[in-house]
């Protein structure tokens, strides 16, 4: 490293790489955001303030809700500013907190919904003990422990990444710091590190993803076993908002995370990311409420006041 001088900053290139859609662009991506923004303010509000609500259900759901207003505004504000001055240039230090910020947040979804789909499992095939088993204390110590598992997984990618030297080149093809388009700006090998960080986290999120998938599994086994069609609905209409943000999540998240730093293609790897770190947690309140009666009228209830 004696040759070379360690870069202080990055340069963003932000959602496209076409001028000409600058504009409709961050039009999208503000209208999208504040539509993220508002919808999860509301259901926070409205389980707040619904005593119908106050359900181990209800209150994951809201912590889900605060979670996404969270992993949305880690990215979307700095890359719309960014956008909008047409300068992509970040710090050294403010890309470390922004990858350290935003894979907490992303580990600890991935976290809180094994432990929903936990929730779903109890209350489906141990419906007599869901209350006794799935109690306040019980359902705390569970997102206490996803917030604080998340923020050690991703001390540790951070650690990762940034242990590579970086010497130049500086520019991050992507509009937020993240791992592999950053990784493969290091001026050394990052295979080792690329490697590890692999093995890491396919054995803590996979682990994650296989526990919701054993949920799931049990959940069918029960639900396919109820007699009347109605019962197998009812049972199935209470998962199948989470399941739809299950898929939406792992699915685009996989595409970028579990493929080498050295074949990420910026377009494909920026056009999955507004997939999984934009719009999934923006449409999550629709997700949630489009199904379920409950939440419906609690929000109407909030909106509308009187009337209800």
């Amino acid at each position: 490293m004696s040759n070379h001088t360690r870069v202080t900053h990055f340069i963003l290139v932000g959602f496209s790489d076409t001028p000409q859609l600058g504009l409709v662009v961050i039009l999208f991506f503000l209208l999208v955001y504040t539509f993220g923004l508002l919808g999860n303010i509301s259901i926070i509000a409205a389980v707040m303030r619904d005593s119908r609500l106050h359900s181990p259900m209800y209150f994951f759901l809201k912590n889900l809700s605060f979670l996404d207003m969270c992993y949305t505004s880690a990215t979307i504000p700095k890359a719309v500013v960014m956008s909008f001055t047409g300068s992509g240039l970040i710090s050294y230090l403010e890309c470390v907190a922004q990858l350290y910020v935003f894979i907490t947040l992303c580990s600890i979804e991935c976290f809180l919904l094994t432990a929903m789909a936990y929730d779903r499992y109890l209350a489906i095939l141990r419906p007599l003990l869901y209350g006794t088993i799935m109690s306040h204390k019980c359902r705390v110590a569970m997102v206490v422990t996803a917030w604080v598992s998340g923020a050690i997984y991703s001390a540790f990618h951070t650690f990762n990444t940034f242990s590579l030297p970086y010497c130049g080149p500086n520019v991050v093809e992507h509009f937020f710091c993240d791992i592999p388009a950053v990784m493969r700006l290091s001026c050394t090998d990052y295979h080792v590190n690329e490697d590890i960080g692999f093995a890491v986290g396919t054995c803590i999120i996979m682990s994650a993803f296989a526990l919701t998938v054993l949920s799931y599994v049990g959940i069918v086994s029960t639900v396919v076993r109820i007699p009347s069609v109605d019962g197998r609905w009812k049972a199935f209409s209470t998962c199948s908002s989470h399941l739809t943000t299950v898929v939406l999540f792992y699915g685009t998240g996989g595409f970028v995370y579990l493929r080498p730093a050295s074949r990420y293609s910026p377009t494909q790897g920026r056009l999955a990311s507004i997939f999984y770190s934009v719009l999934t947690p923006s449409l999550n309140p629709v997700v949630y409420c489009l199904r379920n009666k409950d939440m419906k009228f609690a929000l109407q209830k909030l909106y509308c006041g009187g009337k209800y």
